[in-house]
């Protein structure tokens, strides 16, 4: 009989110290999930802190850009200048490099692949931000003629945009209608994607009302190429000021699910502590009970 007891006693022993054991790893497992949700609230709500305060400054320049753009577009309504159906149009796709902005830069690729869609042979993609380049080349990786990264690394620069209407018109690239694809902003939480026509030098010579104005073909070809600058800047400025307002609402999404995730994981770490605290109580004084 003592033989047998001999036998159960370890067996009890060693499944007391694996259990001990599991409820350990298990609260170790959850301390270590803790904190490194922890960790990960810290840098969202730090990115959260910088992403407001460069929506202000990106507000400012995008008013800017905005009102110099809608001037300078204002000129093709009043001579009453209607986008050529173009054969070849040019699509300017302007996003960023950046992520974790929400569906900011599906938005974009969404309509240039609706626009493309109308003419797949024919249409030029101009791909602004690797975000967008890379969702648009999955299905029109041969449209896409240029891009450019590394753009509004730190703020919209109208040096920028000049740029890049300088390396479009230099490669080549016959400016025949198209449209200026961006993000417009309309709220702090709320933006959408819009298009600014890209006009000609043929369809503006060709407007209805343009002979009230006195002009010239040099003229005219300048003032293409600028309202080309001014429309990209314009739309980099607007993108700007949707990512950093995006990215702002998801950074506080993101904060906030991570301090939920925290509240339940304490309570569940509380209880597993509990629980083994109860557990090796109850082994003691068991232990105890059966030596007396």
């Amino acid at each position: 009989m003592f033989a047998s007891v001999r036998q159960v006693a370890p067996s009890l022993g060693q499944a007391a110290v694996f259990g001990q054991a599991r409820n350990y790893a298990t609260l170790k497992e959850i301390q270590m999930r803790l904190k490194s949700i922890s960790n990960i609230a810290k840098i969202t709500k730090s990115m959260k802190m910088i992403a407001s305060t460069k929506v202000t400054k990106a507000q400012r320049a995008m008013e800017t850009a905005r009102v110099y753009g809608e001037s300078g577009n204002s000129l093709f309504k009043h001579i009453e200048a209607t986008e050529k159906d173009s054969a070849k149009p040019l699509v300017v796709a302007v996003s960023s490099d950046r992520g974790l902005c929400g569906g900011i830069h599906s938005s974009i690729s969404k309509a240039v692949k609706r626009y493309v869609a109308l003419k797949p042979e024919g249409s030029e993609i101009v791909a602004i931000g690797q975000k967008a380049r890379a969702q648009i080349q999955r299905d029109y990786r041969k449209n896409i003629i240029m891009h450019f990264d590394q753009v509004t690394k730190v703020a919209p620069l109208w040096l920028e945009a000049s740029i890049i209407t300088d390396q479009i018109l230099s490669n080549g690239v016959e400016v025949d209608g198209g449209q200026v694809v961006y993000n417009k902003f309309k709220s702090v939480i709320a933006y959408e994607a819009a298009a600014i026509p890209v006009h000609s030098v043929e369809t503006i010579q060709n407007a209805p009302k343009l002979a009230a104005y006195e002009q010239d073909d040099e003229i005219l070809r300048n003032f293409a190429e600028f309202t080309l600058a001014n429309s990209i800047y314009w739309g980099i400025a607007e993108g700007y000021a949707s990512e950093m307002s995006a990215k702002r609402t998801a950074m506080e999404n993101a904060t906030k699910n991570a301090g939920e995730m925290i509240t339940k994981l304490t309570l569940t770490y509380n209880r597993s502590r509990q629980a083994a605290i109860t557990n090796e109580l109850i082994d003691i004084i068991t232990g105890a009970s059966s030596l007396s």
